[in-house]
């Protein structure tokens, strides 16, 4: 079992684009818990004198139409923005598994149930359905983290639901039926144990889309409100500075940019480590060699 954990981890430090992604994700994580001991000035302070003032030693990063420090916001911002990902994850993930998991293991009308109400949530365009759920709750940003949860349900009953539908039929399983096992041992022991690997790519792909969809709905003004230094608001509080002053713009974009590019290069790279194809495939390619 050590011997395959260094492999893994071996294979993955080999997977140059995952160890990029897994590097961005650390420094906004380090920002985020040090955000109190790096930002300059306070993300919410305003001062008209200095408005829009261009990148200096005091304002390294310029200040926006309110005068606010556009780096400290920036680096409170990703607070926020993780805090939006894994929220939303961990509620689609709790919600989607259960489905997903109860539909492919009992099968037969629940299967259909659950199925046919993933399908229909599909059919809506994912942020087209979390503005419909933020209008009826209200726009706020934890009313947009249940938004964001809830159109990223089907993902992860879909997956969940594939990977039980396979298990169920392999021999361990079926031989702890024929012991007499309790269905929730069994699912508990047998069968979530091992549908965990592309729940887990599923869950980093989606951090990555959870944030820019939490952001998309603070930009419509549908999720953070003004002053929160979230970096969706700030793209729609500077929107129309952004001719004569682009650092307003720029940096939260390019921000929002680069976490979503660590998650999606993180999950591709875990999705090469854990996929069973690619591990026989690299297997083989080493035998032969």
């Amino acid at each position: 079992m050590r011997e395959g954990y260094r492999e893994t981890v071996r294979t993955f430090i080999r997977n140059r684009m995952a160890t990029i992604g897994a590097g961005v994700i650390l420094f906004f994580t380090v920002v985020a818990i040090l955000a109190p001991l790096l930002a300059p000035h306070d993300p919410t302070a305003a001062d008209a004198a200095v408005r829009l003032k261009k990148p200096s030693l005091k304002h390294p990063l310029g200040t926006d139409r309110n005068g606010r420090d556009v780096l400290s916001r920036i680096i409170y911002g990703s607070r926020l923005s993780l805090q939006v990902g894994i929220v939303a994850v961990g509620i689609a993930i709790i919600i989607g598994s259960l489905l997903g998991l109860f539909a492919g293991y009992y099968g037969g009308w629940l299967d259909n149930v659950v199925m046919r109400l993933m399908d229909i949530m599909l059919a809506f365009p994912s942020i087209l359905l979390a503005i419909v759920v933020v209008a009826a709750l209200g726009p706020n940003l934890f009313n947009a983290m249940i938004a964001v949860s809830i159109v990223s349900i089907p993902a992860y009953a879909r997956i969940l639901r594939a990977s039980v539908l396979t298990i169920r039929e392999r021999e361990y399983v079926l031989a702890a039926k024929a012991l007499g096992a309790s269905d929730r041992r069994i699912i508990t022991t047998a069968v979530l144990p091992n549908c965990l690997a592309p729940l887990m790519v599923q869950a980093t792909l989606g951090m990555g889309t959870a944030i820019l969809d939490a952001a998309g709905l603070s930009f419509l003004g549908l999720g953070a409100r003004p002053p929160a230094p979230e970096w969706g608001a700030m793209l729609n509080e500077n929107f129309w500075s952004m001719r004569v002053a682009p650092w307003t713009v720029t940096t939260p974009g390019v921000a929002i940019l680069l976490v979503v590019l660590g998650f999606n290069l993180l999950g591709d790279g875990l999705r090469d480590i854990m996929d069973p194809q690619l591990i026989k495939g690299r297997g083989k390619m080493k035998s032969e060699m």
